[in-house]
């Protein structure tokens, strides 16, 4: 028997599996990068903000240098867009990132963490990773149930992961109660409140988070620049939380972990509000584009709040849909996101494109279907 390294619970995990890239559809199936459409990863389809990319270029004379470990510039930006002490920022390669290093700062092996059932994949490898115990809470409606929730932490609870929105499924959260769950979690369990999708919520859902992080010691909101700020390719997120969690983080967070042009680039792209606008017009726009022709096609999807659209293209104990549909739309050269690793096998997640993707999409799944 061959030797086998690293402890078991490392061995058990499944890599993530991000999305398709262009290149490698195109070799697979022969088709022209530029005629193929990707909605498969919840990225900006205006790509990165003209400020940022001007801000790049400024910086790129220092890069022969590594870049502000403790990122100054780009928390001092951030302290004052959310109103909080820069020590309370801590730095991310991307909010992924954020979502690793906290179960490394707080979860021993052994220890359990609390998520919900169709909940972002990444909160399932970070347990694993450092050999916690994973608490998962059935999901009611495709989203989150506070309450079986609060209810499953054990005493060896330690970390608590949300999303709200919700990846894959779309679903949100109002403050109210994610504000009477806060105040039902035991002082020592950190909650982690993972808002990549934040700035897509309607005008009348956003409420702003951080300012809870004042009154809860154990809660850390995370965000990042990857979707509404169309700095996906960069990877810089933040966390924000009081010194005590955020003095751990940095202690297991690695040194330039946030490289010199993502500083510059989040710091231009933070006060880019016209980006930032046109970019919400149009998910509103292209939410109701994909939905209106869900309507007609018949298909079920759960109602979202975030750059994308979780749609159900199975019927009956038809188990293989999601797959069959997903190639027969690579074949047409339309990448999306397939989901039975969330044990969702007949259910498609769908970003939310420029019109004209939505469009080829559209077309393509009629096609796929028939």
């Amino acid at each position: 028997m061959p030797q086998q390294f690293g402890p078991e619970y490392v061995r058990a995990i499944a890599p993530y599996q991000a999305g398709k890239p262009i290149a490698e559809v195109a070799r697979e199936f022969g088709l022209i990068e530029a005629d193929i459409v990707k909605l498969a990863s919840n990225e900006n389809p205006f790509g990165v903000p003209a400020s940022s990319q001007q801000a790049m270029a400024a910086a790129m004379a220092e890069l022969g240098r590594y870049p502000d470990a403790n990122g100054f510039d780009l928390k001092a930006a951030l302290s004052a867009r959310y109103g909080v002490p820069a020590d309370w920022i801590t730095l991310g390669n991307g909010s992924n990132d954020i979502l690793e290093l906290a179960a490394h700062a707080f979860v021993a092996g052994g220890q359990s963490v609390v998520y919900s059932q169709y909940a972002f994949a990444v909160y399932a490898l970070a347990t694993q990773g450092v050999g916690a115990r994973a608490i998962v809470v059935p999901a009611r409606d495709y989203g989150h149930d506070l309450d079986a929730m609060a209810a499953a932490i054990d005493d060896d609870t330690r970390l608590i992961y949300i999303a709200n929105p919700n990846n894959p499924t779309g679903t949100f959260i109002a403050a109210a109660e994610i504000e009477a769950f806060l105040q039902r979690v035991p002082a020592h369990v950190v909650v982690l409140l993972d808002e990549a999708y934040n700035e897509y919520l309607a005008p009348e859902q956003q409420f702003e988070s951080s300012a809870w992080v004042c009154s809860y010691p154990n809660l850390l909101v995370s965000r990042t620049f990857s979707k509404a700020y169309g700095l996906a390719g960069l990877r810089v997120g933040f966390a924000i939380a009081q010194p005590a969690l955020t003095d751990l983080m940095n202690r297991v967070r690695q040194p330039f972990n946030v490289n010199s042009l993502a500083q510059a680039a989040a710091i231009a792209a933070l006060g880019d509000q016209d980006f930032l606008a046109q970019g919400a017009a149009n998910n509103a726009a292209g939410y109701q584009q994909l939905v209106e022709a869900f309507d007609q096609l018949g298909l079920q999807y759960v109602p979202s709040h975030g750059n994308f659209v979780l749609v159900r293209v199975g019927v009956g104990e038809d188990d293989a849909a999601g797959a069959r549909v997903n190639l027969a739309l690579l074949r047409q050269g339309v990448i999306v996101r397939p989901v039975g690793n969330y044990g969702l096998p007949q259910w498609l997640r769908i970003s939310i494109g420029l019109p004209r993707e939505n469009a080829v999409f559209l077309a393509a799944l009629r096609k796929a279907l028939a």
